[in-house]
C-alpha cells in the first residue's frame, strides 16, 4: 500500500502530469465505480497527508515567518527612506549645477549692486514697505535696519504627505529672511494678505521638485524637522526663485564674514610698546585684546560647518553630524572665547537643536514600533552622545511602552483562557526580556538611568496585570484555571532573574487583591455545596455498582492523599462512607491543591481561614448529626465519618499545607483537637475519646 502510495505521489508531482489525460486513462481502466472509489479515497489520503506535512512545517517555521516579515518591512521602511535620499540629494545636485551655469550672471549682478549699492537699498526699501502695508501683522518687520525686499511673488502651497493643494500665497523674500503670507478671503482697504511664516535665511534650505506632471514647477523648502512645498506659475519663475533665493543666502554668508573679518584685529605689524598704556590711571592687569585672542576659524572645514550639519539632518545622515559636532567641540576645547568663538556657537546651537528634534521624533511612539528595540538604538546612540542620556532613556522607554501596549492589545483574545495567558506571557516578557538587554548595550556608561528602567518595569508589569486580570479573573475562571494561569505567569517572570531583573514580588503584590477574591469565591461555591448535601444526608454506604467505579475512587482518594483509604472499603463495590463525606473531601483537597499554587506569603491567613470555614462546616455537620440520631447502627456509621474526618483527613490536610507552605499551621491542629470523635459506649452513651 506504502509503495502504490509513493507511485501515486511521484505520479502526481511529475512536471510533464496532465490531469485530463490522467483521468481519462484512469476512467478505461476502472472495472467499476468501487475502483474509482478506491482510487479517489488514495487521493484523497495523499491529499491530507500534503496538508499535514504543510501545515507541520508552517508551525516548525512559524517563528522564521515572523521574524522574516519583520525584516521584509523594516528593510522596506530604509528602502523607501534611501530612495527619498537619492531623490533629494539629486535635486540639491541639479541645483547646484544650474547655480554654476548662472555664475556669470551673478557676478555682473554683484558688479552692478556694487556701483549702485545706496539707491538700490533705498528703493527695495520703500518698496518692502509698500508692500508690506498690504500684509496683515507685519507692523514689525521694519524694525530691522538695513532689511530691504529683493524678491516677491505668487505661490501656492502643497501638502508634503498627499501633495493635496492647501493654499494661495505670496512669498517676500528679503536680504535676511523670507516672508509667507496667505491670501484674505473678506479683503478690507489695502490689506490683501495675511501674515503666516517667517524664516531666517540660515534656517531653511532649498530643494528642487522633480517634475512629475502634473505636479510641476514645485521646490520643497526644509525646516528640520518640517518642510513645505511650493509652486511656481510657470518654470521660468521657478527657476528665478531657486537662483535669487541661492544668491541671497550666498550673500547674507559673504556680509556676516565681511563684518566678522571687520571685528577682529588689523594686520598691521604693532609695536608691543603701542600696547602699553601710558595712562597712569589704567588697571596694570587690564589688557583689552586679553578677550579676542587670535582663535583660527577661517578653515574650511569650519566655515562650511552648518551647511554640512543641514546636510547631515536633510540626508538623516546622524552619525555623521555628530561626528562634525564632536570635531569642531575638540577643537574648540582649549581655545578662548571671544566674540567670533560665540557667534560660531550659536549657529552650531541651533543646528544641534534642530538635529535634536529629529532623533526625538525618531524616537516618539507615533512611529513605527516595528523592529523591536535594536531599530531604536541609532537615535538613542546618538543623542547619548550629545550628551542628552536622560532624554534618550526617557524616549526609550515611552517607544517601549508604546511597543508592549500595541503588541498586548493587537493579540486575539482566545477561548481556551490558558492558551491566550501563555500568548500574553510569550509577548509580554519576551518583549521586556529584549528591552532590558538592549537598555542595558546601550545605557552601559549611565548608570543613573537604570533607575528608570526598573521604574518603567513595574509600570510595564501593571499593564500586563490589568490584561492578565481582565481575562482570567473578571471572566470567572474556575479556580484551577487561575492557578495554572498564575503558574504561568510566575514561571515567565522567573526569567527575568537572567538578567537581573527580579519582578516576582511585583506581579503578586499586583495579583493579591484578584487571588484573594478568587480563593474565597471559591471557599463560598464549597461551603454552599456541602451545606446541600449535608441537607440530603441519608447516612447510608456507598455502593459504586462496578468494580471500575471502586477502582477509579480509589485511584482518586489516592492521589488526594488518603493512603489508608483501601481499610474503608467494603466487599463488592461497597465503601463504608457516606457520599457527602467522601465528595466533601475530594472537594476540599483540590481547593487546598490550587490554593498552594496560588499561595504567596501575603495569602496565608487568607487561604488558611478559607480551609478552616470549610473544614468547620462539614465538622459540624456530623457532630450535629450524632447528636440527633438515635438509632445505634446509624450512629455507629456517623462515627466511623467522624473517624475518617479526624483520623485521615485532617492530618493530611495540615501535612500538605505545610509541605506547600513551609511552616506548620497552628490553627488547623487546634481545629483537630477540637473536634475529637465521638464514640457509642455500651449503654448508648456518649462521649469523646
Amino acid at each position: 500500500m506504502t509503495d502504490q502510495a509513493n507511485r501515486l505521489r511521484k505520479q502526481l508531482e511529475s512536471a510533464n502530469f496532465d490531469p485530463q489525460n490522467y483521468v481519462k486513462h484512469l476512467s478505461q481502466q476502472s472495472d467499476g465505480d468501487r475502483d474509482l472509489q478506491e482510487h479517489r479515497q488514495k487521493i484523497q489520503t495523499l491529499a491530507d497527508e500534503t496538508a499535514q506535512n504543510l501545515k507541520k512545517n508552517v508551525y516548525k517555521n512559524y517563528r522564521q515567518f515572523i521574524e522574516t516579515a519583520k525584516e521584509i518591512s523594516y528593510l522596506e521602511s530604509e528602502m523607501y527612506q534611501l530612495s527619498h535620499i537619492l531623490t533629494e540629494q539629486k535635486s540639491i545636485m541639479e541645483s547646484i549645477t544650474q547655480s554654476l551655469l548662472s555664475t556669470d550672471k551673478d557676478e555682473t549682478a554683484k558688479e552692478m549692486l556694487a556701483a549702485f549699492p545706496k539707491e538700490t537699498e533705498e528703493v527695495k526699501q520703500r518698496t518692502l514697505t509698500t508692500l508690506l502695508e498690504k500684509v496683515e501683522g507685519c507692523k514689525n518687520i521694519m524694525d530691522t535696519p538695513g532689511r530691504y525686499l529683493v524678491y516677491n511673488g505668487d505661490l501656492v502651497e502643497y501638502d508634503v504627505d498627499n501633495m493635496a493643494q492647501l493654499q494661495k500665497v505670496h512669498a517676500f523674500l528679503m536680504n535676511d529672511c523670507l516672508l509667507i503670507a496667505t491670501w484674505l478671503a473678506n479683503r478690507h482697504g489695502t490689506v490683501k494678505y495675511k501674515y503666516n511664516a517667517l524664516y531666517d535665511l540660515e534656517s531653511f534650505a532649498i530643494v528642487n521638485v522633480k517634475d512629475h506632471p502634473p505636479m510641476k514647477d514645485m521646490f520643497k523648502i526644509l525646516m528640520f524637522p518640517e518642510s513645505r512645498i511650493f509652486q511656481a506659475e510657470n518654470s521660468k519663475i521657478k527657476k528665478e526663485w531657486l537662483e535669487i533665493l541661492d544668491e541671497t543666502k550666498k550673500n547674507k554668508v559673504t556680509q556676516e564674514k565681511h563684518k566678522t573679518e571687520e571685528v577682529e584685529l588689523p594686520n598691521s605689524p604693532v609695536r608691543p610698546e603701542a600696547l602699553v598704556s601710558t595712562n597712569p590711571f589704567d588697571d596694570e592687569e587690564t589688557n583689552p585684546f586679553d578677550s579676542e585672542e587670535a582663535v583660527d576659524l577661517g578653515l574650511e572645514w569650519i566655515q562650511e560647518l552648518p551647511e554640512d550639519l543641514d546636510v547631515c539632518i536633510a540626508q538623516r545622515d546622524f552619525e555623521g553630524a555628530v561626528d562634525l559636532l564632536d570635531k569642531l567641540n575638540e577643537y574648540l576645547k582649549d581655545q578662548p572665547v571671544n566674540t567670533r568663538v560665540k557667534d560660531l556657537r550659536v549657529k552650531v546651537d541651533e543646528r544641534v537643536r534642530q538635529l535634536t528634534e529629529v532623533l526625538v521624533f525618531e524616537l516618539s511612539p507615533d512611529r513605527s514600533l516595528r523592529g523591536g528595540p535594536k531599530a531604536t538604538r541609532r537615535a538613542v546612540s546618538q543623542l547619548i552622545r550629545l550628551g542628552q542620556s536622560t532624554k534618550a532613556c526617557e524616549l526609550f522607554l515611552k517607544n517601549r511602552a508604546a511597543a508592549v501596549q500595541t503588541a498586548i492589545r493587537q493579540l486575539r483574545i482566545e477561548g481556551a483562557t490558558l492558551l491566550y495567558i501563555h500568548k500574553l506571557c510569550n509577548i509580554f516578557f519576551t518583549s521586556l526580556l529584549e528591552t532590558a538587554k538592549e537598555f542595558e548595550m546601550d545605557f552601559a556608561g549611565n548608570t543613573g538611568c537604570y533607575s528608570a528602567f526598573v521604574v518603567w518595569s513595574r509600570s510595564s508589569m501593571k499593564t500586563f496585570v490589568d490584561a492578565f486580570s481582565g481575562q482570567v479573573f473578571d471572566s470567572k475562571e474556575n479556580l484551577s484555571t487561575a492557578a495554572e494561569c498564575v503558574k504561568v505567569a510566575k514561571e515567565h517572570c522567573k526569567q527575568l532573574s537572567e538578567i537581573g531583573l527580579d519582578l516576582t514580588f511585583t506581579l503578586q503584590s499586583l495579583l493579591v487583591k484578584d487571588i484573594k477574591a478568587a480563593l474565597q469565591s471559591y471557599k463560598e461555591i464549597i461551603i454552599e455545596a456541602t451545606k446541600h448535601r449535608n441537607s440530603e444526608e441519608m447516612w447510608r454506604k456507598m455502593n459504586l455498582m462496578t468494580p471500575e467505579a471502586l477502582t477509579k475512587l480509589k485511584e482518586e482518594m489516592r492521589s488526594c492523599g488518603m493512603s489508608s483509604f483501601n481499610q474503608y472499603t467494603g466487599d463488592d463495590c461497597w465503601v463504608n462512607l457516606s457520599y457527602t463525606i467522601v465528595a466533601f473531601t475530594k472537594q476540599m483537597m483540590a481547593f487546598l491543591e490550587e490554593g498552594l499554587k496560588l499561595y504567596f506569603p501575603e495569602l496565608h491567613m487568607v487561604l488558611l481561614e478559607s480551609l478552616r470555614e470549610i473544614i468547620l462546616v462539614a465538622v459540624q455537620h456530623v457532630d450535629y448529626s450524632l447528636r440527633c440520631e438515635q438509632e445505634a447502627e446509624k450512629k455507629a456509621f456517623i462515627l466511623q465519618n467522624a473517624s475518617f474526618l479526624h483520623d485521615t483527613v485532617l492530618p493530611v490536610v495540615e501535612k500538605r499545607f505545610e509541605e506547600g507552605v513551609g511552616k506548620p499551621a497552628k490553627q488547623l491542629q487546634d481545629l483537630r483537637k477540637s473536634a475529637r470523635p465521638i464514640r457509642v459506649n455500651p449503654d448508648s452513651t456518649m462521649s469523646q475519646v
